[in-house]
């Protein structure tokens, strides 16, 4: 229960992004908003999961200063700026290329072998990708699909650098105190970004934006990091991501009904076919351990 309901709310980040957008507020504001709110919620968990364990070192910072830059400060930007050019449903679905990523890397950096399993797995899944970017292509046949399909696959490549860095920290810090640290630099950077780049005046956006960050860093960005760590601790990473799957259903259901996007059995194909191929993903990366 709580590793799908961290994934359902992840998940409405997308949502609350694209209802935030109706109210004319640009990306950087509209982040800045949201890791404005989470950071202290970030620095508390830093904190929580840090209490009676050693002080952090010089290459302890230098790593969460990396991974907080890559992971959440430019994956998150890149990401709402792709929002502002593709629906929710095709947002989330790239993100779920994830794993494959994380595999590539590891092939071109450490020299893993890749198995038949994989290429099979990704090929599934990249196919249902492609497949529900040109149904949106084909509604919106403008270069702003293609900009903001790739603003959000970058996106997923830089959490993709993330995820194939942290493990080392992870051991050496445990994973909640990482995710508060690194998530907690990465807002500082957003607010940075907006006050070099904005001037004050752009904060004064409509009380509905306020809300909505509120509600996007409290829901949709704290507590499922909460939700998915506790998920994680019972049932093991494995299941937990499983179980995860249930994200991209849930972002194409609430994109229906909260924003009016379009369903069609085009959409309905792509996203079982990414969702099977990543299930398979994970079964080929089991059996090759």
């Amino acid at each position: 229960m709580l590793a799908a309901a961290g994934a359902i709310f992840f998940s409405a980040k997308a949502i609350i992004v694209k209802l935030a957008y109706r109210h004319e507020v640009d990306a950087i504001t509209l982040l800045m908003y949201r890791m404005l709110f989470a950071l202290p919620l970030f620095m508390l968990m830093a904190w929580w999961a840090g209490r009676g364990k050693p002080a952090l070192t010089s290459r302890d910072w230098a790593g969460v200063v990396g991974l907080g830059f890559l992971g959440y400060y430019l994956s998150s930007t890149l990401d709402f700026m792709g929002l502002q050019y593709i629906s929710a449903s095709l947002e989330r679905l790239i993100l779920y290329l994830g794993p494959t990523l994380v595999l590539l890397l590891g092939w071109l950096l450490r020299g893993r072998p890749i198995t038949r399993g994989h290429l099979v797995a990704s090929a599934v899944s990249y196919a249902g990708a492609l497949i529900v970017f040109g149904l949106e292509l084909r509604v919106a046949p403008t270069l702003d699909t293609a900009w903001g399909s790739l603003l959000v696959f970058f996106s997923t490549a830089t959490y993709a650098l993330y995820l194939f860095y942290s493990g080392e920290f992870v051991q050496r810090l445990g994973a909640l105190r990482l995710v508060g640290w690194a998530t907690s630099f990465a807002a500082l950077c957003c607010i940075v970004q907006f006050l070099l780049s904005r001037p004050l005046s752009a904060a004064q956006v409509a009380p509905e934006v306020i809300g909505l960050s509120v509600l996007n860093a409290t829901l949709c960005t704290a507590l499922p990091v909460l939700m998915v760590m506790m998920a994680i601790e019972r049932i093991g990473p494995s299941l937990a991501s499983q179980v995860g799957m249930v994200g991209p259903l849930s972002t194409i259901a609430m994109g229906i009904v909260v924003l009016d996007e379009p369903f069609s059995p085009w959409l309905a194909a792509g996203t079982v076919l990414v969702m099977a191929g990543i299930f398979m993903f994970t079964r080929a990366g089991r059996a090759g351990r």
